[in-house]
């Protein structure tokens, strides 16, 4: 059990290394924008750590894994729906979306938890500045 664990956090750590130190991307546009949002939450869950974080509801580790996740420069907002459409994150997850052209990218999460209820994650990105 533990070598499972230790092995899943070993991939987790590698993926983030490797997007935070990939190469730089021109980010002028909107579609690489939506592009690193996406990859952001893929990565986030390739896990279940998305649907685990939901399940929590643990606002704080979302927002300080996508801090990580996300490139420097980049400002974003979360907002989860649950599978009514409800709303049900009730605080700010995010770093105060600046920014004149805002992306939006909607990512299908399901919790590996009893019931696997699913989620909407809607991530709005811009460029800070």
């Amino acid at each position: 059990m533990l070598e499972a664990f230790l092995a899943v956090l070993t991939i987790f750590s590698a993926s983030i290394i490797s997007i935070t130190f990939s190469p730089p991307t021109n980010f002028n546009d909107e579609k690489s924008l939506s592009t690193s949002g996406m990859q952001a939450l893929i990565a986030l869950d390739s896990d279940g750590t998305l649907g685990k974080l939901i399940d929590e509801r643990n606002w704080t580790a979302i927002g300080e894994n996508l801090e990580i996740l996300l490139p420097v420069g980049v400002s974003y907002n979360v907002t989860i729906y649950d599978d009514a459409m409800q709303q049900i994150n009730d605080s700010t997850v995010g770093n105060g979306l600046k920014g004149q052209k805002v992306v939006s990218v909607e990512y299908p999460c399901a919790s590996q938890s009893s019931g696997c209820p699913f989620y909407l994650v809607r991530l709005q990105l811009a460029f800070a500045g």
